[in-house]
């Protein structure tokens, strides 16, 4: 009797990895992403001391499906926004990582690669082209959430660093389609049913209200100021606004995290916080 829930969670990340493997990556625009005509260059990754794969040169972007088997699926499903200034993208703690651990859980999770504006000689702009390239995802994802086993209703945005600002950006700019759009996929919603900010670089005269998507906020107390504590005034702001949130800052832990095998202590748990975050606000219940 004691082995079941081993073998369980053992089953549950067979299914996932076989739902997912190898996944391949999905243009948000198959015929080229507005504002980047012109830009043939190949995307370029490093490899980190540590191991950590590092994109950069991102013009046709993208996301990378990870999707859990139908016995195991909850039906919710996350955008996921890697950081690393909006000149790279960090593509293992923040991203891949993160996408997996969610499909062992029963939750789709799309990485998404987004075009740079802080990268060298880059004609991108933070608004102009990286938010587009989430709210295309959000809406790319909507469009095939029959397909991929998802509640429409349930897809959320998390992000990492600057991919945080973006998912901010994401749950506080939507709109509701784009009105007599040719493209079928411009018409449908871009907003997040959730939000998760994992310290991300804040954006100012950010619009809240009781309409804000739910937020799951969290960072490091030792993070940089601006982060370390402007997390905390943002999810006062809001509070008061009448938008549901929660916070978790985790004592002696910088900047950077992510999801890693290395990670120890109690900011290893962030992740399952977020779950049982969605979970409690009924994003995991299966329709």
């Amino acid at each position: 009797m004691l082995a079941k829930p081993h073998v369980l969670s053992f089953a549950l990340l067979l299914s996932c990895v076989a739902a997912a493997a190898e996944p391949q990556p999905i243009l948000l625009w198959p015929d080229g992403a507005p504002g980047s005509e012109g830009k043939t260059g190949e995307e370029t990754m490093r490899v980190a001391p540590a191991g950590d794969h590092i994109v950069s040169n991102v013009h046709r972007p993208s996301i990378t499906p990870y999707l859990p088997s139908k016995e195991t699926a909850t039906g919710a499903a996350v955008v996921i926004a890697p950081g690393g200034g909006h000149s790279e993208l960090w593509m293992d703690h923040e991203g891949y990582n993160v996408a997996k651990w969610l499909c062992d859980h029963g939750v789709a999770g799309f990485v998404l690669k987004y075009r740079l504006a802080r990268a060298k000689d880059s004609t991108y702009t933070i608004e102009g082209h990286s938010l587009a390239d989430t709210q295309r995802a959000l809406r790319l994802v909507r469009s095939r959430a029959a397909e991929w086993g998802v509640d429409p209703e349930r897809i959320g945005v998390i992000g990492f660093s600057a991919g945080g600002e973006l998912a901010a950006l994401a749950g506080t700019r939507y709109d509701s389609g784009i009105e007599g759009a040719a493209d079928p996929v411009d018409r449908l919603t871009s907003r997040p049913a959730f939000q998760a900010l994992i310290y991300p670089a804040i954006p100012r005269d950010m619009k809240l209200s009781k309409e804000t998507p739910p937020a799951f906020l969290a960072c490091g107390e030792m993070d940089r100021q601006n982060i370390s504590q402007g997390l905390p005034e943002l999810y006062l702001a809001m509070k008061r606004a009448g938008a549901m949130a929660e916070l978790h800052v985790y004592a002696g832990v910088g900047h950077g995290f992510g999801v890693r095998a290395t990670t120890r202590g109690a900011v290893a748990g962030w992740i399952d916080r977020f779950r049982d975050s969605l979970d409690g606000r009924g994003f995991l219940k299966a329709k």
